[in-house]
């Protein structure tokens, strides 16, 4: 099983950033898909998730209309798509199956500052 996160960077207040996360060594379409992340000194907290086929999601209050998880099945990889990115967005981003029960990636940081 590997999960490869893919897509942070640096960026100001307000502005956009896509996350990839590729998945391999277990059959991904069988599986709800989330995006987690940690913030220096913080737990690690659920961002959003995912439904197998992509029909339904959820979303932390706190970035609620702000991101969107997608998946593409075919692809192995699941997406967030960040917006209106503030400075408390700042985190080491991972996706993982809820529960976070499978090894996790090394994961891609998002660092929001002007």
């Amino acid at each position: 099983v590997q999960l490869v996160e893919s897509g942070g960077g640096l960026v100001q207040p307000g502005g956009s950033l896509r996350l990839s996360c590729a998945a391999s060594g277990f059959t991904f379409s069988s599986y709800r898909m989330s995006w987690y992340r940690q913030a220096p000194g913080k737990e690690r907290e659920l961002v959003a998730d995912i439904t197998r086929r992509g029909g339904d999601t959820n979303y932390a209050d706190s970035v609620k209309g702000r991101f969107t998880i997608s998946r593409d099945n075919a692809k192995n990889t699941v997406y967030l798509q960040m917006n209106s990115l503030k400075p408390e967005d700042t985190a080491v981003y991972y996706c993982n199956v809820p529960g976070g029960g499978l090894s996790w990636g090394q994961g891609t940081q998002v660092t929001v500052s002007s």
